[in-house]
């Protein structure tokens, strides 16, 4: 696939294609995407060690006047809840001094849909990774952790309405280049089939890292069309932590304890993620 991007880009006056990596964690083609007022201060990224190490972006869901599922039994909303994760696997990862990290909100503030993925291109993020808490009203008992990844067509009814609720927020940014329509058509096609591939494999590795410290759901790995997920050169996750109807969940996500587990399984996961990456350029 990555030869017929770097032939329609040489083809069409495009410049060239980025690190295309198979086996990596980077898609193959950067392309520009049309603003959605995501423009000002970028967040601070933290220090890491070695030679322009990986850049990673933890989106904390909802904020502001989106305060997303409430967490009635600690009297929580969800994007208090996600903000607390994404500081506690901040400081895991920069500690650990591999990765550079940012999170596109560190406060109660509303960053739209597309302004998230859009910060995090802006960074030259290598991973994207969006943070909520899932909600069940009608089933209490469920519990645990899902990964969705990137796809037009949702994998079950359950994906299918939570990317509709989550998107009724904010409308789709049009991705647009300055060449034929038609080319631009088939590279993002291309590009986006490539993060897809990255995402999908960044979610096993999560799995697998993090299965010893986190509870899963049964079907672990899900597909829906999140906007967030759409920014088509960055391998893109939403990470649904817990159930925030579910008190055992709600105790887990909301203690010192649960938030240390799941920041512990989610840097093993991005180190690994990136070490396979590492390895796989080596090897060309």
């Amino acid at each position: 696939m990555t030869w017929l991007v770097a032939f329609l880009l040489s083809l069409f006056g495009l410049g060239e294609p980025g690190d295309a990596d198979a086996g990596a964690a980077g898609a193959g083609v950067t392309l520009p995407i049309q603003s959605s007022g995501a423009e000002g201060p970028l967040p601070a990224l933290t220090e890491a060690r070695g030679d322009d190490p990986p850049v990673v972006v933890i989106d904390p869901g909802h904020g502001g006047r989106d305060p997303g599922a409430p967490a009635a039994m600690a009297g929580l909303h969800e994007k208090q809840v996600t903000l607390a994760l994404a500081r506690a696997i901040r400081d895991e990862l920069a500690a650990s001094g591999r990765v550079r990290v940012a999170l596109t909100r560190e406060d109660d503030r509303f960053i739209p849909l597309e302004g998230r993925y859009e910060i995090a291109r802006r960074l030259g993020a290598d991973l994207f990774i969006s943070l909520h808490a899932d909600a069940a009203p009608s089933n209490d008992a469920a519990r645990g952790a899902t990964i969705y990844t990137l796809s037009e067509v949702a994998s079950d009814r359950e994906a299918a309405l939570l990317a509709q609720q989550q998107n009724a927020s904010d409308a789709i940014g049009g991705v647009t280049m300055s060449r034929d329509p038609n080319v631009n058509l088939i590279l993002v096609d291309l590009a986006q089939r490539e993060s897809m591939e990255a995402s999908a494999r960044f979610a096993q590795i999560l799995h697998r890292e993090a299965a010893s410290t986190i509870r899963f759901q049964p079907d672990w790995h899900r597909f829906a069309a999140f906007i967030v997920l759409k920014a088509p050169d960055i391998p893109s996750v939403l990470f649904e932590s817990g159930y925030v109807t579910n008190a055992e969940d709600v105790a887990y996500l909301t203690s010192p304890e649960g938030r240390e587990q799941i920041a512990t399984g989610l840097r093993r996961a991005i180190e690994a993620h990136f070490a396979r990456r590492f390895l796989a350029r080596q090897a060309r």
